[in-house]
C-alpha cells in the first residue's frame, strides 16, 4: 500500500470519527490505568459499569489497596478473570504508593514493571493519558492491519511496529483510536460493514472479495 493511500484512508477515518478517544469512562490518568486493565478479555462496556460502582467508593491507589483483593473482587466480580486482575491491582497500587508518589509513571519501561500492564496496556496509557505516538494492537486493529493491507503481520507486534513507521504523521497521535472504534462498529470480526464503509473502495479486503 503507497502513501497516497494510507493518508486517504487516515484522512477518511477522521472525517468518519471526530472525536477519536477511548470508551473507557475515567477522570484520571490512575482511573484510566485501573480500566485498562480491567478491559483485557473484557468489553469497554462492562468495565464501565463496575468502575461506576468501584470509582465512587475508591479511586486512589491507596483507597483500591485498603480494599485488599477480596474487597476489590467484589466490585470487579462481573468482569473476566477478575480474580487475577484484582490481585494485580493491588499489587500496582502498592508499587505506585512505593515508588511513584502514587502517580501513574509516564514512560513505557516503568508502566511495564507494574503488576497487569503488558505492551499493549502500557500503550494505550502512554497514548490516551500522555500523549505519546503509540498504537495498542489489540483485535481491532490486528484485524484492519491485517484486513485492509495498512500493516500485515502475523503477530500484534508486527502490525504496530509497521503502523508505527508506515501511519502519517498528521494522523499518529490519534491513528490507535480511529482504528479501534472503526473496527468496534464498521469494520467488525463477523459480516463487516462494507457498504457503510467510509474507505471501503481502498481496501484490499474489498477488493479481494469483490
Amino acid at each position: 500500500m503507497n502513501a497516497e493511500k494510507r493518508y486517504e484512508i487516515f484522512r477518511r477515518l477522521a472525517i468518519d470519527i471526530p472525536e477519536p478517544k477511548t470508551e473507557l469512562n475515567h477522570q484520571s490518568v490512575f482511573e484510566l490505568l485501573i480500566a485498562v486493565i480491567l478491559s483485557a478479555q473484557s468489553t469497554d462496556k462492562g468495565v464501565n459499569l463496575a468502575t461506576a460502582k468501584l470509582y465512587p467508593v475508591a479511586n486512589t491507589p491507596s483507597a483500591i489497596f485498603a480494599l485488599g483483593v477480596e474487597g476489590l473482587e467484589r466490585y470487579i466480580k462481573t468482569i473476566g478473570l477478575y480474580h487475577s486482575k484484582a490481585k494485580n491491582i493491588i499489587a500496582t497500587c502498592q508499587i505506585l504508593m512505593e515508588r511513584h508518589n502514587s502517580e501513574v509513571p509516564d514512560t513505557r519501561e516503568a508502566l511495564e514493571l507494574l503488576p497487569g500492564v503488558g505492551r499493549k496496556t502500557a500503550n494505550v496509557i502512554l497514548n490516551t493519558a500522555f500523549g505519546h505516538p503509540t498504537i495498542a494492537v489489540d483485535t481491532h486493529i490486528f484485524r484492519i492491519g491485517n484486513r485492509t493491507g495498512l500493516a500485515p503481520g502475523k503477530t500484534p507486534l508486527m502490525v504496530e511496529l509497521k503502523l508505527i513507521k508506515t501511519v502519517p504523521k498528521d494522523f499518529i497521535q490519534d491513528a490507535h483510536h480511529l482504528l479501534i472504534l472503526h473496527g468496534r462498529y464498521t469494520c467488525i470480526a463477523r459480516q463487516p460493514k462494507c457498504g457503510e464503509c467510509v474507505i471501503r473502495d481502498l481496501c484490499e479486503y474489498k477488493a479481494k472479495a469483490a
